[in-house]
């Protein structure tokens, strides 16, 4: 795991030894689980290291932070608060971003929301093999899971990648956002043009976008940024649209 450790590094993060031996298991259980499942099309050692784990690790840098401010950091903020974080990952996948963010900071209360059935199974199992604590599995769609009560509104920090367009994205994330929490979206070379196309979506669902920050870090894909938007007030509540409806009539 030495590229994840440098990498990591310049992110301002020291990887102990537990850490990276979490990781190395989910390596492991990632590249045989994925001969059976095609859970990613990134399986090879060093690859997943920094495409996969690295990558989930830039969100860390987008923390909400006590004192507020927009400015996004070069490494990672040392400070969470007086509560534990409640972090949802939309569209987990296969973990990313959110297995790799609580295995840094396992007092996070993490959710982690997934419609196929294939790697909602997989995510069950790597909480299990992890030994995670405070790991919710959800079997569901964002425009349903983000109407439900006990999800809506409640987390203050909200991470996606690779799941749709930023138009399509804010709609599926920013309900789960409480005022003042924090959306974060891992995104590739159009970022900064895809993040202000949106823009008329975030003022609809109560946000506003706070920085496109780009990340110049060796082994990320070319073009690596995080999207982040805030939240400021409710989401009007027939938002999101039913299943289907937020790809095939974007906001914006």
């Amino acid at each position: 795991m030495e590229l994840l450790r440098e990498g990591a590094r310049s992110l301002g993060l020291n990887l102990s030894p537990r850490h990276l031996a979490a990781f190395e298991t989910y390596y492991k259980e990632l590249t045989s689980w994925n001969q059976r499942f095609n859970l990613t099309a990134i399986t090879g050692y060093e690859e997943v290291q920094t495409k996969h784990f690295l990558d989930s690790l830039t969100c860390l840098l987008a923390l909400p932070k006590k004192e507020g401010g927009q400015a996004i950091p070069d490494t990672v903020p040392v400070q969470l608060g007086a509560h534990p974080l409640w972090c949802i990952d939309v569209g987990s996948g296969a973990g990313f971003p959110g297995l790799p963010l609580k295995i840094m900071l396992p007092e996070i209360k993490l959710t982690l929301l997934e419609a196929t059935g294939k790697k909602v199974t997989f995510l069950q199992h790597m909480v299990q093999t992890l030994g995670l604590q405070n790991v919710e599995v959800l079997h569901g769609r964002a425009e349903e899971v983000g109407h439900l009560p006990k999800h809506r509104e409640r987390y203050d920090f909200v991470v996606a990648r690779a799941v749709a367009s930023m138009c399509v994205l804010a709609e599926y994330c920013l309900p789960f956002c409480h005022t003042g929490g924090r959306m974060v979206a891992l995104k590739g070379e159009d970022a900064e043009e895809e993040a202000h196309a949106a823009e008329e979506a975030y003022t609809l669902l109560g946000g506003s976008l706070t920085a496109v920050k780009p990340l110049p870090i060796e082994g990320l894909r070319p073009g690596s940024h995080l999207v982040v938007v805030d939240k400021h007030a409710p989401t009007p509540s027939i938002y999101p649209r039913r299943p289907g409806i937020p790809s095939k009539k974007p906001l914006c």
